[in-house]
């Protein structure tokens, strides 16, 4: 898989901009706030339908506008297909397939599949469950796109649960909502548990290559104990779990069971990776977290590009040669970089050089 053609319009600070590529890795250079990560950022909006940056739309639009449009042809699979993503501020995405409207955006996930690496990627280790939770739908989601309404039902399910516990619904409005919650989420959970021991022995086998003396292990930490693969089983699980915290539910006015209170955990030798681990270590675990997730869904038949965002200056001659090695794996690889000394001397790059508002071959005069 690789994008052969980008435009963007009216997207972060482009008003327009297009640009074609090749195979192999492409960077982008240039200070920061000059641009560079809004490319980046835009493959991944079009591969997740949200951005590694920020929440809402209204960022993501160029000073004044009302709409953005992000354009992309990519190919795989021997085939060319156009991608085409109009953002809007005030009403919902909407999304077309070689010139074809598509009933929802939804439709397009699948067809670009990234794998992205950012300073953030800490947070995947020191921060709360949330960006874990985060990782894990955002990997579902590239791996299998249909689980991306489930996730989004299963949220708008748990926020107007919540709604009805604040105002102290009656148990007849509440109970199709915790019904919902319980057939979604068993669902979701059985999802994630499943991915988490698909991905577990690549995580294993990075943080070990990455020549850390501590073991790394991952697993799947449920608020419901005994959560599986299995979907009906925890729909049992968490119906009897719910009838335990009812109660606690409606003093506390949320929902106290579901995929929302779970959690990644990760695992250093005889200790939890978070509160524990070193700064060294912390960018070991979230490498391996997202090196592993590239060599999972390469092994299911998949083609992701990778991009690697500002990372190459947060880390040391080890890590920066582990990722170089996965660049080589990769059909296409998108970096960004504030100085072309951050690049390791052996990556060999098609280079672009980024001033606000343009990009180009052409190295920028120092004047």
């Amino acid at each position: 898989m690789r994008v052969t053609k980008l435009a963007l319009t009216n997207f972060r600070s482009y008003k327009n901009l297009e640009l074609e590529f090749g195979p192999g890795p492409i960077t982008f250079i240039g200070d920061n706030g000059s641009g560079k990560t809004n490319i980046a950022e835009s493959l991944i909006y079009l591969a997740y339908l949200t951005s590694h940056r920020v929440s809402q739309n209204l960022p993501l639009l160029n000073s004044g506008s009302e709409q953005a449009i992000i354009r992309a042809e990519i190919e795989r699979d021997a085939r060319t297909l156009q991608v085409d993503l109009e953002i809007n501020a005030n009403k919902a995405n909407r999304a077309r397939l070689n010139q074809n409207p598509t009933k929802s955006q939804r439709e397009i996930l699948g067809a670009l599949q990234v794998i992205y690496f950012s300073p953030e990627d800490l947070d995947l280790v020191r921060g709360d469950p949330t960006h874990r939770r985060d990782f894990l739908d955002r990997l579902l989601i590239a791996r299998t796109p249909r689980l991306a309404g489930v996730i989004s039902d299963y949220e708008r399910v748990v926020k107007q649960r919540n709604t009805l516990l604040k105002t102290h619904a009656p148990e007849n409005a509440l109970a199709p909502w915790t019904e919902q919650l319980i057939n979604l989420g068993a669902q979701l959970s059985a999802e994630r548990v499943a991915l988490v021991e698909a991905l577990s022995p690549h995580v294993v086998a990075n943080y070990a290559n990455l020549n850390e003396v501590k073991l790394a292990a991952i697993s799947y930490k449920s608020s419901t104990d005994g959560l599986s693969t299995n979907t009906e089983e925890n729909s049992h699980l968490l119906t009897a779990r719910q009838i335990e915290v009812a109660r606690q539910e409606i003093e506390r006015g949320v929902s106290l069971i579901g995929p929302h209170r779970d959690d990644l955990h990760l695992q250093l030798g005889d200790f939890p990776a978070k509160g524990y681990a070193s700064h060294g270590e912390s960018w070991s675990m979230a490498i391996s977290l997202r090196i592993g997730s590239y060599n999972l869904l390469k092994s299911e038949g998949a083609e992701p590009i990778l991009i690697l965002d500002d990372i190459f200056a947060e880390l040391d001659t080890t890590r920066r040669q582990q990722l170089t090695s996965v660049t080589q794996m990769a059909e296409q690889t998108f970096i960004t970089a504030a100085v072309e000394s951050d690049l390791p001397a052996e990556l060999l790059t098609t280079k672009y050089y980024v001033t606000p508002g343009v990009v180009s071959k052409e190295r920028p005069s120092d004047e």
